[in-house]
């Protein structure tokens, strides 16, 4: 797909005057330095009438399956999150489940989210080898301070490029994908592989990534790099 038909021309303008003509700056993969990190896909996003159901969320189940797939045969990683809080009132984060939602919501919320609970297992159409990284995440970030093991286990194999897959995307996954880039990552987010609540907030996520934080490509053009091509705009 040309970058001129997934964001607005006048964004495509800015980010070629800041990259010296160029769009995408993730022109190459190593994928033996890479890793997937799939956030939150569990039922909990992607079950219809959960509290957090995501309506676009079991969509995009297969395009995660067919990248994890394609990195793990090239020899790269692929981690999974699942948010996961503990047993108090507010799940250990009273910032949100106390100031941000209502007291019956955020139970809901928090049950499903709690280990143990079917809405917490990962989504069943997911295709997980048994070397993939399943982890605990309680924050939206990975990131974020004490957040979870992701940070760790990435600097303790080398990996150099984090590709985003997963729901929400302009919440947990652009929390997580921005932190990455921050943290030294060459990060990319899924087009295609991510989803939201709607279209505009997915888009604009998309849109905010690409100009000032790293890489936003479809699923195709992944696959392609991980055959060894190089991507040209």
């Amino acid at each position: 797909m040309r970058p001129e038909a997934m964001f607005p021309a006048e964004l495509i303008e800015r980010v070629r005057a800041r990259r010296a003509g160029r769009v995408h700056v993730t022109t190459r993969l190593d994928p033996r330095r890479t890793a997937l990190v799939v956030v939150d896909m569990q039922l909990a996003f992607t079950r219809h009438g959960a509290p957090s159901g995501t309506g676009d969320a079991p969509s995009i189940v297969p395009a995660i399956n067919a990248v994890a797939a394609a990195l793990r045969g090239a020899g790269g990683l692929v981690a999974l999150s699942r948010g996961t809080f503990d047993a108090s009132e507010d799940g250990g984060w009273p910032g949100f489940y106390r100031r941000m939602v209502e007291p019956g919501l955020a139970q809901r919320i928090l049950e499903g989210l709690r280990e143990g609970h079917e809405l917490h297992a990962l989504d069943p159409g997911l295709e997980v080898a048994a070397a993939d990284f399943v982890f605990p995440k309680c924050r939206y970030s990975a990131f974020a301070p004490g957040a979870s093991p992701l940070p760790a286990w990435l600097a303790e194999r080398g990996i150099a490029t984090v590709l985003v897959a997963g729901t929400l995307t302009n919440v947990c996954c652009e929390s997580t994908a921005r932190d990455a880039m921050q943290h030294g990552y060459e990060t990319v987010m899924i087009a295609d592989a991510n989803a939201a609540r709607d279209r505009a907030a997915h888009q604009a996520t998309l849109n905010t990534f690409l100009e000032f934080f790293g890489d936003v490509l479809t699923v195709a053009q992944v696959l392609a790099l991980l055959r060894g091509e190089e991507l040209r705009d």
